[in-house]
């Protein structure tokens, strides 16, 4: 079983300087306050094969999640598979970017909630907490990015 969720900002920065930001990675934890930690491997430049650790909480529970870049398309296309074997996955998540008339940044977030084992009668509750927390959620990356 799976569930998606979905959030949609307009970010007054470029397009490039956007996509940048977001394929870096690292800013995660500048938006999402469940990522504790993140690492990217190897170092350097974000490109398909590049894989995220991360330690994050969710709903009291510190997970480990790695994530790997599946498709990068500058400056308008990220995405990710999470390869964790955890109740919940992402099963497939992204961004995509379109650039405004106003020279800012259209962007739009999704994962593809699946749930493993237990978490098979939890991925609702957890896609229907995500689709409630979504708007917030743009609003954090839209803060974050337009602050650097």
């Amino acid at each position: 079983m799976s569930t998606q969720f979905e959030a949609t900002v307009d970010i007054d920065r470029p397009i490039e300087e956007v996509f940048a930001y977001l394929a870096d990675g690292q800013h995660d934890p500048e938006f999402s306050p469940r990522v504790q930690r993140i690492e990217k491997a190897p170092n350097g430049p974000t490109h398909v094969g590049t894989v995220f650790h991360s330690t994050v909480k969710d709903a009291g529970m510190t997970t480990r999640r790695d994530f790997e870049i599946s498709e990068l398309v500058a400056p308008t296309r990220i995405r990710w598979q999470e390869q964790s074997k955890n109740l919940i996955t992402a099963a497939e998540g992204g961004y995509d970017l379109e650039a405004t008339p106003d020279g800012g940044t259209h962007v739009r977030l999704f994962n593809v909630l699946e749930g493993h084992g237990v978490g098979k009668l939890l991925v609702g509750f957890a896609g229907s907490a995500a689709r409630k927390d979504a708007p917030a959620f743009g609003q954090r990356i839209k803060e974050a990015v337009e602050g650097t």
